[in-house]
């Protein structure tokens, strides 16, 4: 489930309190043991550390850090060319559904750019899908990412093309680490 908002799309991530710019790096995570607080009861919308089962998991950190900031579950689709977003979701101290006013700016966009670099390393050009929270959440990716609405799977069901992504990926200004939680 998709439930991020793009509110900026900006090369790292913006401090909403202070406009300081904050450099970003992405980090794997395998274990299930560091996944196990991140669940609905905490403000993360699932219990990600039952995803690692069949998804990869990333999160977006503070650069030297594992502040997560947001977290993508995917998982290579070859029958569709795509990377199937399975969830992914902004951190609650980022999460303007949540009630208060994100601390950074740029997690949702930095997440689909995460996503979107696996699809070209899968050899899938960029191509992403995955079903989108609700009608208004399609229709914000159709506006943000030039998202097409497809609603072949799930009435919510989005799809993201390869010159869409590779432009989104072109944006961001992260780093891919080696290591691996």
């Amino acid at each position: 489930m998709l439930t991020v908002e793009i509110d900026e799309l900006t090369p790292c991530l913006k401090d909403n309190m202070t406009g300081a710019i904050i450099e970003t790096e992405v980090v794997r995570i395998k274990r299930i043991s560091f996944l196990k607080n991140y669940n609905s009861k905490t403000g993360w919308y699932t219990n990600w550390a039952d995803l690692l089962k069949e998804n990869e998991v990333y999160a977006l950190v503070l650069k030297g850090t594992v502040d997560i900031q947001g977290l993508v579950a995917l998982y290579p689709n070859q029958d569709m060319r795509a990377v199937f977003l399975t969830w992914m979701c902004a951190a609650p101290i980022n999460n303007k559904q949540l009630g208060s006013e994100p601390r950074y700016a740029g997690v949702g966009g930095h997440l689909f750019a995460i996503a979107a670099q696996r699809s070209i390393d899968y050899g899938f050009g960029g191509a992403l899908t995955g079903f989108a929270a609700n009608m208004e959440l399609v229709k914000h990716y159709c506006a943000a990412f030039r998202a097409e609405h497809i609603g072949m799977l799930h009435k919510y069901q989005i799809f993201i093309d390869e010159n869409p992504a590779q432009e989104l990926v072109e944006v961001y200004d992260y780093e891919w680490t080696d290591e691996e939680i």
